[in-house]
């Protein structure tokens, strides 16, 4: 069976790349060519048992948005996550990774894959770490098959993405414990290959076996989210060598995994301040030839705990308008706890506005009419249609209703001095 990026190189335009280009108004042709070069994918496994809408990330598409659930040791309840599966479904998240660390982790994969249309992505070491844990009392005696096999096991159920931390190398961890940084891994997925490595003094074996993760992942037509490990956790760390070094190994792997016919994305970071965003982003592309980049915010500052969401969605409209293709949402307890409902909720819709913001910059027809049409709604002062394309219709209404105007025409912050009204009548000579 030939993949997409094998089918694209032939010029074949398949149907989920015509239903892709339909839904994000581009040719189909040129969708078809970069993903043929690896500048975009369609992030689907082959074997889906549930048919989801095909997803397209990279260059020329919608800016996408991508929200994490899961459970962990200390809260699980599966109950709770698919009250947050709901919610991300109503209010229009493109991806869902599912994070769990702990309680019954392979359970809440198949509730998502059987029950949701999300493009729906993993972290598989993460799984592959507890199970190491439970039965040796140490994640450092997980074995390199017991990594490759939760891939393959995630793959075989349907994941259409997976996180693989591949660009740690032991020539990174040298040099961290020589050099150090002020936060030295902050990537859960990393932290855990780095631990494997030290105590175990040998290669992190998705970057030694690099082929045979690519065997998998070309198996089901699995895209691959490059991770970065070596992503700087605050502001201090930002763009320094660890991170840099990291990226250019991944733009070797992508280089790789392109020849065997593997879609691939690369993750970025983490904590940057606001005057280097740009900057990550054009290297990220030049290095990674285009690949689509996948961003974690970015965080424009560490102390902006408990609004971490806006601080991530400060730096994702950035990332996005510099070309960035896909946020990761932060939520207001990111750093904290668990996110519940309410942050599941707010950082969504702080991650939607960044995205919409960036599509705009990036002159996005799609973005732009939508625009285009609240300006024309605000103009005839129609309220139910202004709430209606609003990112969270509910809470435009509660406002609205909570301090009522004395004319329904208006708000209740003008009042009958409403300047859209004035201006108007001004200009009728009435």
């Amino acid at each position: 069976m030939k993949t997409r990026i094998e089918l694209a190189k032939a010029g074949t335009i398949t149907r989920e790349v015509t239903q892709t280009a339909e839904a994000e108004c581009v040719d189909a042709g040129q969708l078809a060519q970069d993903i043929a070069l690896g500048r975009a994918v369609i992030a689907r496994n082959a074997g889906r048992r549930r048919e989801i809408p095909p997803l397209g990330i990279g260059r020329g598409l919608r800016t996408k948005v991508n929200a994490n659930i899961g459970t962990s040791r200390d809260r699980d309840s599966l109950d709770e996550e698919k009250s947050k599966l709901d919610l991300l479904l109503k209010y229009g998240a493109d991806a869902v990774m599912d994070l769990s660390t702990g309680g019954r982790i392979r359970e809440l994969r198949g509730l998502i894959l059987d029950g949701y249309p999300f493009c729906f992505g993993t972290v598989p070491i993460y799984e592959a770490a507890v199970g190491a844990a439970e039965r040796h009392g140490s994640i450092r005696k997980m074995s390199a098959d017991d990594l490759f096999s939760a891939i393959e096991r995630h793959a075989a159920e349907g994941v259409d993405f997976v996180t693989v931390h591949a660009g740690i190398t032991r020539k990174a961890v040298e040099r961290l414990k020589s050099e150090g940084r002020v936060l030295d891994v902050v990537s859960r997925g990393g932290s855990f290959l780095f631990e494997w490595m030290v105590f175990n003094d040998r290669e992190n074996p998705l970057y030694e076996d690099y082929g045979r993760l690519l065997e998998i992942a070309r198996r089901y037509d699995l895209t691959l989210s490059l991770g970065d490990a070596m992503r700087p956790g605050c502001i201090e760390d930002a763009t320094d060598r660890a991170q840099i070094e990291e990226l250019l190994v991944l733009g070797e792997l992508r280089d790789a995994a392109l020849d065997a016919g593997v879609q691939v994305i690369i993750e970025g970071p983490g904590h940057v301040p606001l005057n280097q965003v740009e900057l990550n982003i054009r290297v990220q592309k030049e290095i990674c030839k285009g690949a689509p980049f996948y961003v974690l915010g970015p965080l424009v500052t560490d102390i902006g705990v408990g609004y971490d969401h806006i601080a991530g969605a400060i730096g994702g409209a950035i990332a996005g308008a510099a070309g960035a293709d896909f946020l990761c949402y932060l939520t207001p307890s990111e750093h904290i706890r668990l996110p519940d409902l309410a942050d599941v909720k707010e950082g969504l819709i702080a991650s939607k506005i960044a995205a919409h913001a960036a599509d705009l910059a990036k002159g996005l027809p799609l973005a732009m009419e939508k625009d285009k049409k609240m300006a024309r709604m605000r103009k005839a002062l129609d309220w139910e249609g202004m709430i209606g394309l609003s990112f969270d219709p509910e809470k435009v209404r509660d406002y609205r209703s909570a301090i009522p105007p004395s004319e329904k025409e208006v708000c209740s912050m003008c009042g009958p001095f409403c300047a859209i009204r004035t201006a108007e009548r001004a200009l009728k000579g009435k």
